[in-house]
């Protein structure tokens, strides 16, 4: 790992802000390497030089990487003014630079990934590279093996040109025993009707993130998204025993794995 300075680590590490660690160090509450740090903009070697904090070793991470199952009403941003955002749930992150990757409507639940690494994030949302996306959606009206082909050809939803290419799944009991437990729905997987209203439930893959895509595209065949969850991304897919606002690290594995999804 390349030298930073000992400010950016203290920071990064969570022992506070640049001004306040600032203090620390003018305060000889920080050594390094067994003795007083005497500037803070000294460079450091994560990898070799060992920084303590009132005698206390600290940990840095050069990324970090959370798994978390949104829930509805919370944003997908790093600050906001009116909603709680995805951020204030990660109550044990340490970084100030963590950011999710792309960004699930206020109303919609599940897969989010959040991490302070750019370019894993670049890579996952690049339309280039052709990233699955898989959802779990309950649709107002009667979604038909027609329908299936007319996602599979790509939706014209108003933009420049057509979506890519969609893999719309209708979900049925006798083929999606587990679809209750998975989806945490509570209703059967077959077609059913609520308030007067035809209502089916699919899984849909899209490799693109268009701005609310899927409903505008369930719009554009006449039909409404009336519940969307994602299920996964890439490589990684949701671990169905955290319940919506939980969340926890990626493991070394799934995080080569979703590195290796582009």
């Amino acid at each position: 790992m390349a030298d930073i300075r000992l400010d950016k680590f203290l920071a990064d590490a969570g022992a506070g802000t640049r001004s306040e660690v600032k203090i620390k160090i003018k305060k000889g509450q920080v050594t390094v390497n067994g003795e007083a740090a005497g500037k803070s903009d000294i460079k450091i070697n994560p990898d070799c030089d060992e920084v303590c904090l009132d005698g206390k070793k600290l940990i840095y991470n050069e990324f970090e990487y959370f798994m978390l199952n949104k829930p509805q009403g919370v944003v997908s941003a790093t600050k906001d003014d009116m909603d709680k955002t995805v951020i204030e749930l990660i109550t044990e992150a340490k970084r100030r630079d963590l950011f999710p990757v792309g960004r699930l409507d206020k109303d919609t639940e599940g897969l989010l990934i959040i991490t302070n690494d750019g370019k894993l994030s670049n890579n996952l949302l690049a339309p280039g590279k052709h990233v699955d996306k898989t959802y779990f959606a309950i649709i107002d009206g009667e979604v038909t093996e027609d329908t299936v082909l007319r996602f599979d050809e790509g939706i014209d939803i108003g933009d420049d040109k057509p979506t890519a290419p969609a893999k719309l799944r209708i979900l049925y009991d006798d083929k999606d025993e587990a679809s209750d437990v998975v989806y945490n729905s509570g209703d059967s997987c077959d077609d059913f009707v609520s308030d007067g209203i035809v209502k089916s439930k699919v899984e849909i893959t899209i490799t693109e993130g268009r701005y609310h895509q899927i409903k505008r595209m369930f719009e554009a065949v006449g039909m409404k998204v009336t519940y969307l969850k994602r299920l996964s991304m890439g490589s990684l897919s949701l671990d169905d025993s955290l319940k919506p606002g939980e969340y926890r690290r990626l493991t070394d594995e799934e995080i080569k794995l979703l590195n290796g999804s582009f």
